[in-house]
């Protein structure tokens, strides 16, 4: 999620309570385990929230039992002769190895749950990287791997999906927030689109050959 600087433009009401909470979700993502004084203002103001951010085209993404919240850009109808709202949330083009890694944590962490017991799932370099090596085709040179899963898993943590584990370099732990951006229904379709990922490494491969 882009940051967003707060200007004279975008001036918020004079209750430092609601600006305590609004300036941190122009900034990013707001959790009740890293945040727990601002996540109990937020849900006490939730409702103002939601009607200063909607002067900004945004709305509120709030997940009480999972802990977190965020703000994204209101859906707008494509009617032509309607102006459209400046975009704050800009949106973001990730690349089909991101997006490969995103499906993989999202359906781990859906087995995850399913089995009951701890809330975080911890994941090791390691374990990314035979996630990954399934799809690629065999004799992928090791070290090139490695170096590419780690450089994907930086971009994964820099969009807020995973987050490195204090004083573990090399572990990390996968947010909740992801469930909200890979949904039930995209979950569902899991296996059709992991037929079109296999389908288009093979692509590339025969790029590669030829």
């Amino acid at each position: 999620m882009e940051h967003v600087d707060i200007g004279p433009e975008a001036p918020l009401n004079d209750d430092p309570n609601l600006s305590e909470v609004v300036v941190p979700l122009l900034k990013g993502v707001l959790y009740m385990e890293e945040n727990p004084t601002q996540w109990s203002t937020l849900l006490k103001l939730q409702a103002r929230v939601r009607d200063y951010v909607a002067v900004l085209g945004l709305e509120l993404m709030l997940d009480e039992a999972e802990g977190y919240a965020f703000l994204q850009s209101i859906q707008e109808d494509d009617e032509p002769d309607i102006p459209k709202r400046p975009r704050l949330i800009a949106r973001r083009q990730l690349s089909f190895p991101v997006s490969l890694l995103l499906a993989l944590l999202r359906k781990k962490l859906a087995e995850f749950d399913a089995r009951g017991g701890d809330t975080r799932l911890i994941l090791s370099r390691d374990e990314v990287v035979e996630m990954i090596r399934v799809f690629l085709p065999e004799g992928t040179n090791e070290t090139r791997l490695i170096d590419q899963v780690g450089t994907h898993l930086n971009k994964v943590a820099g969009l807020g999906f995973v987050r490195r584990m204090r004083g573990q370099t090399e572990v990390f732990e996968v947010r909740r927030i992801l469930k909200a951006f890979v949904d039930a229904q995209w979950l569902a379709e899991f296996d059709q689109r992991l037929a079109e990922y296999r389908h288009h490494l093979a692509q590339q491969g025969d790029t590669t050959d030829g």
